[in-house]
């Protein structure tokens, strides 16, 4: 019986169906996190969209009641702060699925004149809580 010589042979290059396999479900993993990623950065830009409407609509508010001498509770459409020329330009929900809801006085300190909603109601992160908006 004849021996091979195991020092002359060529190893065989390439990867086994075992190492390809972990490849490409390290490669998915990753993929996986990034569109989580992805989703949980597009709804927190969303929200910061959101407050950042409510809080420019809110200042409108008040800078029109301090300029008219308006009080508390007086009457108050939305056309005399939101449009050309006016203090806010236009109010856009950053989604689709939120919709905006106007007041129609003059709200008291700590009291949102806009407040944002999520279509189907499930979904409360658009809107600010009372801690946020008493500053305004």
């Amino acid at each position: 019986m004849k021996l091979t010589n195991t020092q002359n042979m060529k190893s065989k290059s390439g990867m086994t169906l075992l190492e390809l396999t972990v490849v490409i479900l390290v490669l998915l993993s990753l993929i996986s996190i990034l569109f989580i990623g992805a989703r949980a950065w597009k709804k927190g830009s969303d929200r910061a969209a959101n407050i950042l409407n409510i809080r420019n609509v809110q200042q409108a508010v008040r800078g029109h009641a301090n300029v008219k001498a308006l009080d508390i509770g007086a009457s108050l459409a939305s056309t005399d702060i939101i449009g050309s020329g006016k203090y806010v330009n236009s109010v856009n929900a950053p989604n689709t699925d939120i919709s905006y809801t106007y007041g129609t006085v003059v709200p008291a300190i700590g009291t949102l004149y806009l407040v944002a909603a999520y279509a189907n109601g499930s979904d409360t992160d658009y809107s600010p809580d009372a801690a946020t908006y008493t500053q305004w």
